[in-house]
């Protein structure tokens, strides 16, 4: 970013955060897999950056991109946590357009000044500058799943190909999902209760599609769709996805996504079961 770098390195000593990107595409991408609400919660130490969207306390979405991904990546303090509008930063991220021209980067360079300061956007394409400000609000308190190994009752690992064609092609009249994962025969079900019936799908745990299989007990849970769907996103991006089911039904999908760059980023969601229904059907 030549037109900026000069003038921010020498600005550079007013700002507690300071990140570069010779592609923005490796940062919007990551963001668009979360972007199911309109605000959402940064949280930014000197290992990169963490954003957290939520909704309804039921689910939350976290998307982690790494120091490592930016060219420069100066944290003078941690750690560093505001809120902002994700849907307002996403508009500024593609203002040159979300499908540039072969050959063609958007730089960014992006600067936070510390608490109660605007986020400020410098994006450079052909030699052209855009600066954006946007402000940042005071950080809400984001729900704590408390999803720690101890309680974790199964957990598969699966090549995301395998997930997307189960998503085309249950009943999404269904208004939920049962997920059972069993030691046993049928190992991994997703099953949908729709208007044409019950709809089931199963992957054996010795099936191409699977990488690893880890269950200790049979468990059903079934979870809204609603608040599943938005994960999509995430899917469609992502190379492989591990799902983990704890003790009390909390179900974790995390998505391994490759930026054009090849590094290896990771988005998160947590959901709750959906605890108003009746007993399980099989």
């Amino acid at each position: 970013m030549p037109l900026l770098t000069q003038r921010i390195q020498d600005e550079s000593d007013q700002y507690c955060l300071v990140a570069s990107l010779d592609n923005v595409r490796n940062f919007s991408t990551i963001l668009k897999a979360i972007h199911f609400q309109d605000h959402a919660t940064c949280f930014v130490t000197k290992n990169g950056v963490k954003v957290t969207v939520e909704n309804a306390k039921c689910v939350q979405a976290n998307a982690f991109i790494k120091a490592g991904v930016f060219q420069e990546f100066l944290v003078r303090e941690e750690p560093i946590i505001f809120r902002i509008n994700l849907t307002v930063l996403l508009d500024c991220l593609s203002i040159f357009g979300s499908n540039p021209m072969p050959g063609t980067l958007t730089a960014l360079r992006m600067c936070y000044q510390g608490y109660g300061h605007p986020l400020m956007l410098f994006l450079e394409e052909g030699g052209v500058v855009t600066v954006c400000k946007i402000n940042t609000q005071e950080p809400k308190e984001t729900l704590d799943f408390d999803f720690c190994n101890t309680n974790v009752t199964s957990k598969i690992i699966l090549l995301s190909e395998g997930l997307r064609e189960a998503f085309s092609e249950l009943d999404m009249t269904s208004e939920i999902l049962q997920i059972t994962i069993s030691p046993d025969t049928p190992y991994f079900r997703l099953s949908t209760f729709g208007n044409a019936g019950s709809s089931h799908l199963d992957y054996p745990k010795d099936c191409d599609l699977m990488e690893a299989f880890h269950c200790n007990q049979t468990q059903v849970n079934r979870y809204k769709i609603s608040l599943l769907k938005p994960s999509t996103k995430a899917l469609v991006l992502s190379c492989k996805v591990s799902i983990r089911t704890d003790d009390r039904g909390f179900l974790s999908l995390q998505y391994m996504i490759k930026n054009e760059d090849g590094h290896v980023n990771f988005v998160d969601y947590y959901c709750c079961p959906d605890e108003d229904i009746p007993q399980a059907e099989s």
